[in-house]
């Protein structure tokens, strides 16, 4: 279905200096293309963060995963963005989508902020890039949109370079890409050139434990239920796997958590 290059994301948070910017060295030293900062409010913030580690590096990307757009007001979200696309030589990509339910949460509870219906929380992510756009000119920051339902996806085709579809972690296969097809499709023209992305929150047979808690799911349902979230095998099988996702799904962009970026680089030099 695609040739397309592999890109692969690790995924972290900063807990200090000496952690952030050892992440990030190594993740460019590993081959990622991507160091991923999630955009929650008990966790530092992802641009300052990122800033700091596109500093440390040389041909390392970064980027959000992603900033939830009813915390920020979308001509100040499309501010630091731009900014830190313009600083880091390009090498930022703004990963958007309205709002994971706890993260809203936090942000009434924490910030005052009430969560907007969902059609104001995605009007509030096309603002943004089209704030973006505007800021940027001639140069073109790369924009991920997280999308869940046909509305969030349809946005995703219009406006989108990357897509992340939100889906149950037992979503099959055939679902999976079906939605790819459906977006590029929206896409028209464009819908070639645009890259998905695909969430692998456990590499091996054990899962740490906050995946069970954020999946809502344990680690024996999801190998019975075949779930795209998680990767097993020898590297040689997880390359090869990753191969034939990105044959029949259309996917070819992947992130890990940090936790797994050493098991995971010996894939990534497979699939190099």
């Amino acid at each position: 279905m695609t040739d397309k290059a592999f890109k692969f994301a690790v995924i972290a948070e900063p807990k200090d200096e000496k952690q952030w910017l050892g992440i990030a060295r190594r993740a460019e030293d590993q081959g990622f293309t991507t160091l991923l900062s999630a955009d929650v409010l008990t966790a530092p913030s992802p641009f300052p963060a990122l800033a700091l580690a596109a500093g440390a590096t040389t041909t390392l990307r970064v980027g959000t995963w992603v900033i939830a757009s009813p915390l920020r007001a979308p001509r100040m979200a499309a501010w630091d963005a731009h900014t830190l696309s313009m600083l880091s030589g390009g090498r930022f990509d703004l990963g958007i989508g309205s709002g994971r339910p706890f993260v809203l949460e936090d942000a009434e509870r924490l910030l005052g902020v009430p969560t907007p219906p969902a059609a104001e929380r995605l009007a509030q992510v096309e603002r943004t890039i089209d704030e973006l756009r505007a800021l940027d000119g001639d140069a073109h920051t790369p924009v991920l949109i997280a999308a869940g339902g046909p509305k969030a996806r349809a946005l995703a085709a219009a406006k989108a370079d990357r897509v992340t579809l939100a889906a149950s972690p037992f979503a099959t296969r055939e679902e999976i890409a079906a939605r790819v097809r459906e977006v590029r499709e929206q896409a028209g023209d464009r819908g070639e050139e645009m890259e998905f992305v695909s969430p692998i929150y456990v590499i091996g047979d054990e899962a740490p434990p906050w995946v069970p808690r954020l999946l809502k799911t344990d680690m024996k349902a999801l190998i019975e239920g075949d779930s795209l979230n998680i990767l097993r095998g020898s590297p040689r099988e997880m390359a090869d796997e990753l191969l034939r996702r990105r044959e029949t799904l259309g996917i070819s962009c992947f992130t890990v958590n940090a936790v797994f970026a050493e098991q995971f680089a010996q894939v990534i030099e497979l699939l190099a």
